[in-house]
């Protein structure tokens, strides 16, 4: 029962796990694990001072063997042990190993000389096993990892290669026994065969390592294979302190580790930074083909016949902006941040600057970006401009349609009638009727003047603004103009004709041609109202529609008088009819002098009246649409006049954020996180305001005198505070990976931006060559003009005359911190090579990962020097190269 009791204390053993007689068995042997393993670990060192033990408890019980064991394995001399045989003896020499102990930096918890003395199992074994962390476990350190931790990592690391071997813990993970023959394979290969072991045969892999470790490696055997196959989780303290061992005879090979890790680490950093090429390389192209390919389909401009074709370039103009480009906004913004980072990790780790290939350098990808943007500008204005003037042409076709049909109903006959003869039987009264008449006829004829030059003035109108049609336009004009030249003549022709035939023919019937005189005006009067009544028209603004209205009052104004000219014309009919029905006169009951008559003068005139208040309804219906338009131009003014400047104030807020930066990195870096999303968050009104844009853009409104703000002002405002925040956040970003690399403080780099404000005089975030030159020499630079300009080509690879703060840090933690070279890593390289002057593909395969093996065996030159031998390669000049000291 004390034995149980003893085990539950150290392994945390509980007696509930199964049945008492189950659980004894199980606990006597794992005591009798740990027994045998502490023992024979004891002893693995006590031989080397001629002497052991054979049972742990009973033979340190007088100290002596303590002492001596702990001189062994630290190396150092103890107090001198007392020799007597008496209690106090004892007692004296155990406080002094354990006050060694203690010195050691130990803290040995209940831990007695009395208990020790006495033989006390539980405290005996606790003891050792402290002894064991101390001196064996607890300065193993693997890769910035100690103690246990360090020991697993070693051991995960060394067994890496091998095939059904995964080392997660010290217990279980070891049963099969390949672990344990993968270590000693590692490191002697030539004596185990590994490729003959079998999982399934753990009792041959154990007993096969641990008679190797014995016979060859000097390792004491702790641990029987029974005592690991036969419970079902071998004792881990038994397992660190046997691993243990083989840890520090193999200890000679961790110089070789070491040094590989090294070039590892360099390896790793350099196809890293190879990685970040390629995908920047990648990307500028893509960015730059799509670029390529739309600046051609913006340059287009080859106009449209129809509204409707060109509407339709314009939604697909509207689809570009809305789908296609915001995401290259996004890879552009991306690929100026990879740059960033990519040059930053380059000056971390000692490499040259990146120099893109010719023509994708950032310069030139903004340089593209800038003429896609001229070039979008271009379009948009040039659709703008043909969709006013297809709507000016679609107005003048109408116009032009109007005016002709009216002219050549009118002409309708006109030549018949002039080329008649008529005159020559016609009495006097008839001549004279015929003369009236002609002479009403030019009247009219040239009346129609007017409508005749405002057709030829509409054609070439339409002529000039390349309208779709004008060969037809231009036909029917050419046949108007034409004929009315025919007219000209005829009249001409008969006006002669009639005043030859006047000279014999006196007599006129003076109230018939006063009535055609006074008809023939009223009727054109009436004609032109009508004309202008159904005249379409074409306004923008409110006041245009004003304006309108008030002419179509002042026109209301005059009908009374028109219709007193009416009853006055109509007044002159009625006493001709008087007249011939009081005298009897042979007139046929026509007016030999027009053919206007009081039926059509009629007719017009209601046609006049009924036209009137559609008129009204057509101007009420525009004035409403003119509101409309009126209430969209508010609408978006009011939006844009808020976002504009909001969009100035983030753009200065940041600036004063990116200079005036309090806290630590991360806090900056949170802050500005924070800030993007406040901003990001607003993307919703950007929208709406799109929305409300693109309202006004289908309402056909190209002008608003109520902001100053276009929507393309607030899309490239947009654009580039979403830049520069991105931008911020990245140089935070860069700033922590260049604190992380070099082991800077938070103090000093406060200390570093409390001198670059200082020197950054004008606030904008950069230094010119001369205050940074100013800056060193206050930090106590001797500077000639080689150094500083040495300095400068650092600082500003791209020779732009300026120092940002992030090449100001990169300098300064250059300054300050230690980082690999180039003559480090040629010496891990040569550490690999066992001192030679070349190494060999072999050698680099076992040291290496595979990949990375690999990658030196295909980048490194042959080896030429006089002691080569085949095969053997260069890594002295490979290392060189890594740190673009030469061509790699």
């Amino acid at each position: 029962q004390s034995s149980c009791q003893l085990l539950i204390q150290m392994f945390s053993v509980s007696l509930f796990a199964c049945r008492p007689c189950q659980t004894i068995r199980g606990l006597l042997h794992l005591l009798q694990t740990v027994h045998k393993t502490f023992t024979a670990w004891c002893n693995s060192h006590l031989r080397k001072a001629g002497t052991q033990i054979e049972n742990i408890e009973e033979d340190f019980r007088d100290g002596l063997k303590l002492m001596l064991l702990l001189e062994v394995i630290s190396g150092e001399r103890l107090a001198k042990p007392e020799r007597g045989k008496m209690r106090v003896h004892k007692i004296s020499n155990v406080n002094k190993a354990l006050d060694f102990i203690a010195s050691k930096g130990v803290k040995l918890v209940s831990i007695g000389a009395e208990e020790i003395v006495d033989g006390n199992a539980k405290m005996t074994l606790g003891m050792i096993w402290t002894i064991i962390l101390r001196f064996a476990i607890q300065d193993i350190s693997v890769e910035e990892t100690s103690a246990k931790e360090g020991l697993l990592l070693w051991c995960q690391r060394k067994t890496a290669p091998y095939k059904n071997v995964n080392i997660q813990n010290f217990h279980i993970s070891w049963k099969d026994g390949l672990g344990f023959c993968a270590l000693i394979h590692r490191h002697r290969p030539e004596l185990i065969d590994y490729g003959k072991l079998r999982k399934d045969d753990p009792m041959t892999n154990l007993n096969t390592a641990f008679d190797v470790a014995e016979k060859y490696l000097d390792i004491p055997k702790m641990l029987d294979a029974e005592d690991i196959v036969g419970t079902a989780r071998p004792d881990e303290k038994a397992i660190m302190t046997y691993v243990s061992s083989f840890y520090h005879a193999f200890s000679g090979a961790q110089k070789a580790e070491t040094a590989a890790n090294r070039i590892c680490k360099v390896l790793a950093v350099n196809q890293e930074n190879e990685q970040l090429m390629e995908d920047y390389e990648k990307l500028a192209s893509d960015l730059l083909e799509w670029i390529r390919r739309t600046i051609p389909w913006l340059e287009n401009r080859l106009p449209e016949n129809t509204m409707q074709a060109m509407q339709q370039k314009l939604e697909d103009f509207r689809d570009y902006r809305r789908l296609h480009k915001p995401p290259k906004v996004q890879e552009k913004c991306q690929l100026e941040i990879n740059f960033n980072t990519l040059q930053t990790k380059l000056r971390l780790s000692n490499r040259p600057a990146f120099m893109p290939s010719e023509g994708k350098m950032v310069s030139d990808i903004n340089n593209a970006w800038g003429n896609l943007e001229g070039a979008e500008k271009g379009y948009e204005e040039w659709l703008l401009n043909e969709i006013r003037r297809l709507e000016r042409l679609d107005h003048l076709a109408e116009k032009f349609r109007q005016k002709a049909a009216i002219h050549e109903a009118w002409t309708e006959g006109k030549e018949d009638m002039l080329q008649k003869r008529d005159y020559e039987t016609a009495s006097l009264s008839e001549i004279k009727a015929l003369l009236k008449k002609h002479e009403a006829f030019e009247s009219d004829l040239a009346a129609h003047q007017d409508r005749v030059e405002q057709i030829a003035a509409i054609a070439q109108e339409l002529n000039e603004l390349d309208y779709y049609d004008s060969p037809s336009v231009n036909a029917r004009c050419q046949r108007i103009c034409d004929q009315w030249d025919a007219l000209g003549a005829l009249t001409q022709k008969r006006s002669e004709a009639l005043q030859r035939t006047e000279k014999l023919l006196e007599t006129i019937d003076q109230l018939y041609l006063e009535f055609a005189k006074r008809a023939a005006p009223f009727n054109n009067w009436m004609e032109g109202a009508m004309e202008d009544l159904q005249d379409t028209f074409i306004v923008h603004t409110i006041e245009e529609i004003q304006g309108l209205s008030t002419a179509h009052e002042q026109f209301k104004a005059t009908l009374p008088e028109a219709d007193k000219e009416r009853q006055a014309i109509l007044g002159i009919h009625n006493e001709i009819a008087k007249i011939v029905q009081t005298y009897h006169v042979n007139m046929a009951g026509t007016n030999p002098y027009t053919t206007i008559n009081p039926q059509e003068i009629n007719a017009k005139w209601d046609k006049v009246r009924q036209l009137v208040p559609q008129r009204d309804q057509a101007l009420i219906e525009e004035h409403a649409r003119q509101q409309n338009n009126e209430r969209l131009r508010r609408q978006f003014a009011n939006q844009a006049n808020i976002i504009g400047p909001w969009i100035q104030n983030k753009m200065e807020e940041i600036g004063r954020i990116s200079i005036e930066m309090h806290g630590t990195l991360e806090d900056q870096l949170t802050h500005l996180r924070q800030y993007e999303k406040s901003i990001v968050n607003y993307k919703p009104k950007i929208d709406q305001l799109e929305g409300d844009h693109q309202l006004i853009q289908e309402a056909l409104i190209f002008d608003n005198k109520h902001t100053n703000y276009t929507m393309e002002h607030i899309r490239v405002g947009w654009e580039q505070l979403l830049t520069t925040i991105a931008r911020t956040i990245n140089e935070i970003e860069n700033q922590i990976l260049t604190r992380d690399a070099k082991g800077i403080s938070q103090d000093q780099l406060n200390e570093f931006r409390a001198s670059f404000n200082h020197f950054d005089r004008k606030r904008t975030g950069i230094m010119d060559a001369e205050d940074f030159k100013t800056c060193l020499i206050s930090m106590g630079y001797n500077l000639g003009e080689n150094e500083f300009s040495r300095i400068m080509s650092i600082v500003d690879p791209n020779r732009m005359g300026i120092v940002t703060f992030q090449a100001f840090i990169d300098f300064m933690s250059r300054e300050t911190a230690d980082t690999d070279t180039a003559d480090q890593v040629m010496a891990s390289f040569k550490v690999l090579a066992g001192d030679k002057n070349y190494i060999l593909a072999d050698e680099l395969r076992r040291e290496l990962p595979p990949d990375q093996a690999e990658y030196c065996i295909a980048r490194m030159a042959p080896y030429t020097g006089p002691d080569g031998v085949p095969g053997a390669l260069d890594y002295m000049s490979f290392s060189t190269a890594l740190y673009g000291e030469s061509d790699l």
